[in-house]
């Protein structure tokens, strides 16, 4: 084989090893991503198959309901409409009803699964994407001056 035909062999061979390799490198991140929802948009297009994601919104109040042992179910809202959860496990401490909350997991028969809950970490803070959730379903000013009132947001801090 003459030294050209070599060169372009290996040429080749390295550009196959690059190829499978940063087709696992993708298909890796595929797997870690996680997609954020608000709970309108995950009743507006429930097709989202087994794929983990996050769900943000508010505590529906009333909602909680403490089952047997870890069990927990409630309804995340973006004051426009509502998602079941069941998560087992542990609760931050922050978290109750009215208050901001993302939960990780899977959708399953219109039930979000969590196997993870963020809850606020004072009283100034609500998720960046629960805030994008409520001003993109138009209830930010609803909310805004709710905890207004409740003295958990001052006015200055309220965007």
């Amino acid at each position: 084989m003459k030294p050209k035909h070599r060169r372009l062999t290996f040429v080749l061979i390295g550009l196959g090893l690059l190829g499978v390799a940063a087709a696992l490198v993708l298909s890796a991140f595929d797997e870690a991503i996680v997609f954020f929802r608000s709970p309108t948009e995950l009743v507006e297009k429930p097709e989202i198959g087994d794929r983990r994601l996050r769900v943000g919104g508010l505590v529906e109040e009333g909602s909680v309901e403490r089952g047997g042992g870890a069990d927990v179910r409630f309804r995340i809202t973006d004051l426009e409409n509502a998602v079941p959860v069941l998560y087992t496990g542990i609760l931050p401490d922050l978290f109750r009803e009215g208050q901001g909350v993302v939960a990780e997991g899977r959708m399953e028969d219109g039930v979000f699964i969590a196997d993870g809950i963020l809850a606020k970490h004072d009283e100034n803070y609500m998720p960046p994407e629960v805030a994008d959730a409520l001003k993109k379903s138009g209830q930010w000013q609803h909310m805004r001056e709710k905890l207004e009132e409740s003295g958990q947001m001052t006015k200055d801090k309220a965007q």
